[in-house]
């Protein structure tokens, strides 16, 4: 699914069983929140954190679809065609940052 048709999914999913979008302001804390549960499970799966019992089970996959619902939602509620912007991103950063990364020396 590219990103315009997730806009389409997220939209008729939030008018046939959302009622309505929750504000920006809810719905930049809810992305916060998500992102912070993204954040814990990297931190002590993967950094140096020991990971909690309870926690050894959460999906990171499903945290990461939590944020890209949030991510949509905020583009669908401020009128942001997020595939445009996103190719519009990848473009700039083609060209831009084309030998940035290929140069460094602390990556090689």
């Amino acid at each position: 699914m590219d990103l315009k048709n997730a806009q389409l999914a997220v939209d008729t999913w939030i008018k046939e069983h959302g009622v309505r979008y929750f504000n920006e302001l809810t719905n930049m804390a809810q992305l916060t929140e998500e992102v912070g549960e993204v954040a814990r499970i990297i931190a002590r799966r993967y950094g140096e954190q020991s990971e909690k019992e309870s926690d050894k089970n959460k999906d990171l996959g499903e945290e990461l679809a939590d944020v890209v619902f949030v991510v949509l939602c905020l583009a669908n509620q401020t009128g942001i065609d997020l595939q445009a912007a996103f190719d519009k991103k990848m473009d700039l950063k083609s060209v831009r940052d084309k030998d940035r990364h290929k140069n460094n020396d602390k990556l090689k």
